[in-house]
C-alpha cells in the first residue's frame, strides 16, 4: 500500500523517517511517496487534508482534530527544546519588546506562533515568513526581533545575536509541563489498522536510526544543505527522544493543555 508522508528537511525529521522511507526496515509491503517541506506549508496542507501522514506543529492540531488522528510517535516534544525569541538590538537584549516591535514568526499556525501569543498575548506588530529566512531578516533589520526554531536556535549568537526570552523556558516555568512543538498526525479516511502499522513503523524506524547512531546518514546531510556536522548531532539530540518514539501520557497531557492555550487565546481574540 501507497501512502502519502510530509515531513521537514530538518536533521531531526530525517534522522527520524530515513530507515522508513529508504527501506533500511522491514515496512510491511507498505510505500511513501515523500514529500519535504517547511512545517507551515505542512501545516496548510494538513488543513486542506492534501497529505495521508504528516508532520504538523502541535499549534494547528486543534484546527484539524476531525479529520486527523495524533500518531504516537514521530514527535517533537521535551525540555529545553522551545523556540527563541532573539533581536540584533541592544535596546531589547534581555529585555522586551515594546507594542511597535517588529516580530518575524515561523508561520501563523505554528506553536512557535502560539508560544508567542502565550507571553506576549496582546502584541499585534507579527509579520509570518519562513523559519529559515527569519534570522537573516533580523540581522538585516527588517524587523526587530524574530522567533527562531530549528537548527538557528545552535547558530544565532555566531551571529552576532541576542537572546531576549527563551519561550520554551517560559512555558515550562509556568506550566511544568515538556513543551509539544510538532507531531505526527494521519488523515482519518485511512483505515484505523493501517494507521496502527504505520505508527509502529515510525517507531521501528527512530529504532534503527538511534541504534546507529551518532553517525549521520548521507539522507540526513543531504536534506540538511549546507549545515555544519556538529550542528546536525545538536539537533538530532535535542529533537528526538524518548517522546519521539512514544508521546506517552505526559506528552498527551502537554498536547492537551496546549490545546486549551489555542482556546483561550482565540477566545481572547474573539
Amino acid at each position: 500500500m501507497k501512502l502519502t508522508l510530509g515531513f521537514s528537511p530538518c536533521p531531526n525529521d530525517t534522522f527520524i523517517f530515513d530507515a522508513l522511507v529508504n527501506n533500511k526496515i522491514d515496512t510491511n509491503g507498505f510505500t511513501f511517496n515523500v514529500v519535504l517541506s517547511d512545517v507551515q506549508t505542512l501545516n496548510q496542507w494538513a488543513l486542506e487534508e492534501k497529505l495521508d501522514v504528516t508532520k504538523i506543529s502541535y499549534g494547528v492540531y486543534p484546527l484539524l482534530l476531525e479529520k486527523y488522528k495524533l500518531l504516537n510517535s514521530g514527535g517533537a516534544l521535551g525540555n529545553g527544546v522551545g523556540p527563541l525569541l532573539i533581536t540584533n538590538s541592544t535596546a531589547l537584549e534581555n529585555n522586551t519588546i515594546n507594542a511597535n516591535s517588529s516580530v518575524a514568526i515561523p508561520g501563523i499556525n505554528t506553536t512557535a506562533h502560539l508560544l508567542f501569543s502565550m507571553a506576549y498575548p496582546n502584541h499585534a506588530n507579527k509579520q509570518f515568513m519562513v523559519f529559515n529566512e527569519i534570522e537573516d531578516a533580523v540581522l538585516n533589520g527588517k524587523v526587530d526581533a524574530g522567533v527562531i526554531i530549528h537548527e538557528n536556535r545552535f547558530t544565532y549568537q555566531q551571529k552576532g545575536l541576542k537572546k531576549i526570552i527563551d519561550l520554551g523556558e517560559y512555558w515550562e516555568e509556568k506550566l511544568k509541563i515538556p513543551i509539544p512543538l510538532g507531531g505526527i498526525v494521519a488523515h482519518k479516511r485511512v483505515e484505523e489498522s493501517i494507521l496502527s502499522t504505520v505508527d509502529e513503523l515510525i517507531k521501528k524506524s527512530i529504532e534503527f536510526a538511534f541504534a546507529n547512531y551518532p553517525s549521520i546518514t548521507d539522507y540526513v546531510k543531504q536534506h540538511a544543505q549546507e549545515m555544519d556536522e556538529s550542528i546536525m548531532k545538536q539537533h538530532i539530540d535535542l529533537y528526538v527522544n524518548n517522546y519521539s518514539l512514544d508521546i506517552g501520557n505526559d506528552g498527551k497531557k502537554a498536547v492537551e493543555k496546549l490545546m486549551d492555550i489555542h482556546h483561550l487565546l482565540s477566545t481572547n481574540k474573539s
